[in-house]
Formats: structure tokens, sequence, C-alpha cells
């Protein structure tokens, strides 16, 4: 007999805040980088700038390919959900080395251009050059952070999200220690090693992270790594699934790089106030994403269920929780405004242009807030093709318009911040309207 799903405020509790914690390392790690490599003494502007550049494009291809972690996860929820969890035995490790095969052939599909991509995005001289010698370290845990991602996919399809962020966590503080470790170095020790430690430290945490996934999985579950043929029909859906989130993550990584491309126009000073309030951003975003992924695995199980009114009830719930989050985030952004920047870079020019707009990004919190816990709750419930559609529609009529009239009318980085603002409004009304439409009569039916 299938117990019913439970969506209980503690339960809800119990799978978002492990995953706040777990969704926070990413961004913990690049603006840990951000934060360190920014106030080294010489070329401390163009070390930030530098990190802001490799950051924003590596993020793109995390993005793009880390999707299949919530394709993995939607198939195992629904599996589960339905009693046929036992039929899918062969399918994660099917689903990881997918995975990984995937990381494998961008990595060596962008490592040879990396100077034509970053001239694209607009970095030359010193910052260029630190690019560089900052991605050709740091690309090489490309591959292990999507191995650590589709294990996260697993373990969130079997509803616990407290084993990844135990190895987030773990990963994060080993980020942080080897940081100011590498980057300062260490008296008669370690020598400094300025932007290539942090690419190090970054390297090294990965590598941590992906060795601990690995054992959790070993340990703590019946799953076997070992592959077996032929394909189960399962990896034919998250090939597809995986697809129609290729095309979605395009698009909004497409957002993001335009971003940090006008920004790098301006000049090192504004792209290096972009990335101290894009690293803010980043990290509210996956701090308001562990409401959105307990609504993820708690909806795909419901789905399985075929129980729409517990799905609409949680739906509300997670929303909720997360505009009160998001509300209490702008509070924190208001009261400690001037403080931010200081963590990140001492340059009064830079501080000047970051408070000049950080209102924009503050602004963006409750708008994130119910597109990411809805765009969540959609990834679980298999609605990949739509995902894709929003994304697209979001960039194509709502972001670039508004970008490039901003530039046009000189408005800078607050131009930039308003088509981000846009970019998000768009894709929250586009979800709660698709939601009312195909869901809320299936309570009635």
């Amino acid at each position: 007999m299938i117990t019913p799903t439970n969506i209980s405020f503690k339960r809800i509790q119990q799978l978002a805040i492990p995953a706040i914690i777990a969704g926070i390392a990413e961004p913990v790690l690049s603006a840990t980088d951000a934060a360190v490599v920014g106030n080294i003494d010489n070329y401390g502007i163009e070390s930030l700038a530098a990190v802001g550049i490799v950051g924003s494009f590596l993020s793109a291809l995390i993005w793009i390919l880390g999707q299949t972690r919530s394709a993995i996860s939607a198939i195992v929820s629904q599996n589960l959900g339905a009693g046929k969890i036992a039929e899918i035995s062969s399918f994660p490790a099917q689903a990881i080395y997918f995975n990984i095969s995937l990381s494998i052939i961008v990595l060596f599909s962008t490592y040879f251009f990396v100077e034509e991509i970053f001239i694209l995005l607009n970095a030359e001289g010193i910052v260029l050059t630190f690019s560089i010698n900052y991605y050709n370290i740091r690309v090489w845990g490309f591959p292990l952070t999507l191995f650590t991602f589709a294990v996260f996919g697993i373990f969130r399809g079997l509803q616990n999200t407290f084993w990844p962020m135990i190895i987030a966590a773990i990963g994060a503080v080993l980020n942080i220690g080897l940081d100011f470790i590498l980057v300062y170095g260490i008296e008669n020790i370690i020598s400094p090693l300025g932007i290539k430690g942090a690419a190090w430290a970054s390297l090294i945490s990965q590598s941590v992270m992906a060795i601990l996934a690995f054992s959790f999985l070993m340990k703590k579950t019946e799953i076997s790594l070992k592959l077996k043929l032929p394909l189960h029909p399962e990896i034919r859906r998250l090939v597809f699934m995986s697809f129609n989130l290729f095309l979605r993550s395009v698009a909004l990584n497409t957002a993001l790089i335009l971003a940090t491309r006008e920004a790098a126009a301006l000049g090192k000073e504004y792209v290096a106030a972009h990335t101290i309030a894009f690293n803010i951003w980043i990290f509210t975003a996956f701090f308001l994403d562990g409401y959105g992924a307990a609504g993820n695995i708690l909806g795909g199980k419901l789905l399985g269920e075929r129980n729409y009114k517990s799905l609409w009830q949680l739906t509300k719930k997670v929303n909720i929780y997360n505009l009160i989050v998001s509300l209490l985030l702008v509070s924190i952004g208001t009261i400690f405004y001037r403080y931010f920047g200081l963590i990140f870079n001492k340059d009064e020019t830079v501080l000047a242009l970051f408070y000049g707009m950080f209102y924009m990004v503050l602004l963006s919190l409750p708008f994130n807030a119910v597109a990411f816990t809805l765009d969540s709750i959609f990834k679980g419930l298999g609605e990949m093709g739509f995902l894709r559609n929003v994304l697209l529609g979001a960039t194509i009529f709502g972001f670039i318009p508004v970008l490039y009239f901003s530039k046009y009318m000189n408005w800078g980085l607050t131009g930039i911040w308003a088509a981000m603002i846009v970019w998000i409004a768009y894709r929250a009304i586009a979800l709660i309207i698709k939601f009312k439409r195909k869901y809320i009569p299936l309570i009635e039916n």
C-alpha cells in the first residue's frame, strides 16, 4: 500500500531547509572566490572582474547541463509516488553516466577556445589573462560537479535532501578555508597564488564533494553504479526532458551572459560592481530555491499519486513560505546595504557603482520567489517543454528588448538590472497562468 504524501509544514521544512543549505554551496564557492580575490592588494579589481566573467560562463555551462538533476529527480519521484520504484533499478546508473558523458563533451568543445570566448565577453588586457588562468584550472571541476548534481537528483527523487546538505556544506566550508590559504598564502609555508589559488580552492572542493557523493550513494542507498543494458525506457524520457531543459538553460544563460557582457563593455569598475551584485543575487536565488526544491520533490510524488488537491495545497504553501523568505532577505539587504559591497572590494569607484544599483537586486527578490518556486514545481511535474518556452519568451521578448533599450538610454547597470526584473516577472506570470489553466481544473475533475 502506498502511503499518502505528507505536505505538512514540518515535512516541507524537513526538505526545504537542507535543500537551502545544499543549494547555496555553488554560489558560496563563486562568491568566496570573488570576495577573496577582490581584496588582493595588487590587481584586485581586475581579479574580481575576471572571476565575474569566468563565473558567468562556467555557471552557464553548469546550469545548462546541471538541469539533468531536475529531470532525474522528477522521474524518480514520480515512480516513487506511483509505487514503481523497484522497476527503475537500472535507471540511476545510466542517468549518471549520461550526465558525465555530456560534461566531457562540453568541456573539450570549449576548452580550446576560451580566449575567443572571453574576448566575446569583452575581457581584455590583464582581465583577459586572469580570466584564462582562472578558467584553465577551475574548468576541470566541471565533470565532478555534474556527477555530484546527478547524485543529488537521485537523492531528491527519493525524498531526501539531508545527504546533499551534508556534502554541500563540507564542500563550501572547505572552499572558504582553501581560498584564504591559497590566494593569500601562509608566510614561510605557502606562497600566495592569487587568482590561481581561488581556482585551485574550487577544484579541490568540487573533488571532495564528488567523492562524498559517491560514498553516500554507495553506503546510504541500494543503488549500483554498474552500467546495465539495455537502456531503461525512462532514459528516453530523461533525454527529452534534458533536451528541453538544455534549450531552457541556453535561453536563461544567454540573458545572464549578455548582462555580464554589457557590464564589461562599460568598463572594469562596472563589471566588478556587477559581479558583486550578481553574486549576491545568485546566493539569494539558491536560498529561495530551497522551498522550490521541496515543491519539486513532493510535487512529483503527488503527480505520481494523481493527488491534485494536495498538489494545489502544496503549491500555495511553498509560494507563501518563499515570499516570506524573500521579504526577510530584502530587509537584511536594506539594513546592511552599505556593508555588502565592502565584503568584495574596497575601491571607491566600484562601491559607488554598486550602491547606485543594489536596490534593483533587492526589488527582484519577491519576483524571484514566485518564479523560482513555480519553476521547481513544474520541473517535478515534468513540464520541461513549457519551461523551455517560458524562458525563451522571457529572454527574447522581455530581457533583450529592455537590455538594449536601456543601453540606448545610457542607464548603465541600473538598466541591465531593470532587464533582469522584467525577465523574472515574465516567468512568474507565465507560470501562474499555466498552473491555473492546467492543474486547477484537475482538482474539480
